[in-house]
């Protein structure tokens, strides 16, 4: 206020002397330090995503080229490989990558995970115009840890939004209802065209991918939700890879709309609806649905424990499938007529399933 007031007052009154506007550099506190270093170092790590679908146009029937969407990504390696949300390229024909230069590259899909809303895209960009993210530890994320995100909300490019770890341990529902667990909960606002960004720790390092936000109003409510980072250095290779996530299975078939039978059974586990032959399960005499002579559905093997992990349902299932390997022995416990039996099973490639 004093500085407009003497300046202000100098030209009403002519005066000669020019008033010096002081550096504000030498008044930046540490925190301000911290976030225009990271911000500096990091954005240039986010690219904006854009995509589109071509769609047949009524009045001539040609292919029309129709934008869908736009969201966030930020580049993996110096190999060209972008990760973002798969709900941000989920139905596109076409997308686009945007670096922060403005430069733009097509984009194709290498891998994506709908279960944990995460995809992997390639450009074909030279080495020296891709800096890589550095990534962090989730699990040595605490609340009320300072977190930054970067992104391209409401399509306004590299914005930058500061805030804190509000909670840990959050669930929400991926795009094909499967729950994402260990989910990051932020006040940093997060806007639609976040989606897919970075969310970073003081170090600047990843912690978490931005992927969702409470609201009422479509806009921050200051509930943001992010994937954590060590979930996403568990998948990404295995998108890069394989193009899908290699979680290994177990050799049975899992009963379609189960929630649905667990509540009119009363029961709580997964339900074997048959087992695939020349597996461990068909061996070792785990047991499916079948039908009594009156044609009624009789109950077999309902797993409910596997390596002491309590089963409740699909989702606990493949969370603890997810952390094993194919060729790995796990210690299955099932609910059958009312009896506790025990299985050890190899898990197998979902390859050769």
């Amino acid at each position: 206020m004093k500085i407009f007031t003497y300046m202000l007052a100098g030209l009403l009154f002519g005066a000669t002397a020019t008033a010096q506007i002081p550096d504000y550099s030498q008044f930046k506190t540490d925190d301000e330090e911290n976030n225009i270093e990271i911000f500096k170092s990091v954005s240039p790590s986010v690219v904006n995503i854009t995509n589109s679908r071509l769609l047949r146009s009524f009045y001539s029937f040609n292919p029309q080229e129709v934008p869908q969407g736009s969201g966030t990504g930020f580049v993996w390696d110096k190999e060209g490989y972008i990760v973002t949300n798969y709900h941000v390229i989920q139905q596109a024909d076409r997308v686009t990558v945007t670096l922060q230069d403005g430069t733009s590259y097509a984009a194709s899909a290498v891998g994506v995970d709908p279960d944990k809303d995460l995809a992997v895209l390639k450009i074909d960009a030279p080495d020296a115009e891709l800096v890589a993210v550095q990534p962090g530890d989730s699990l040595l994320l605490e609340v009320g840890r300072k977190v930054i995100a970067i992104g391209n909300p409401f399509g306004f490019d590299t914005t930058m939004t500061v805030g804190v770890v509000s909670a840990l341990g959050r669930e929400i529902d991926s795009v094909s209802r499967r729950k994402i667990r260990d989910v990051i909960q932020t006040d940093a606002a997060i806007n639609p065209g976040n989606s897919g960004g970075p969310l970073l720790n003081s170090l600047g390092q990843l912690v978490g991918v931005n992927t969702a936000i409470y609201s009422p109003t479509g806009s921050s409510s200051g509930i943001g939700f992010a994937i954590p980072v060590n979930t996403v250095k568990r998948i990404v290779p295995e998108l890069i890879a394989y193009g899908r996530v290699q979680t290994p299975v177990m050799g049975i078939r899992q009963i379609p709309q189960a929630d649905y039978y667990r509540g009119q059974w009363g029961i709580e586990g997964v339900i074997v609806l048959d087992v695939f032959p020349g597996t461990d399960p068909e061996r070792l005499g785990m047991r499916g649905l079948t039908r009594d002579q009156r044609g009624r559905i009789q109950l077999g093997d309902v797993i409910i424990e596997i390596d002491g992990q309590t089963v409740r349902n699909e989702d606990d299932f493949a969370d603890v499938l997810e952390q094993r390997s194919a060729g790995d022995t796990v210690k299955v416990k099932t609910l059958r007529d009312s009896l506790i039996k025990e299985y050890e099973v190899e898990l197998l490639s979902p390859r050769n399933r």
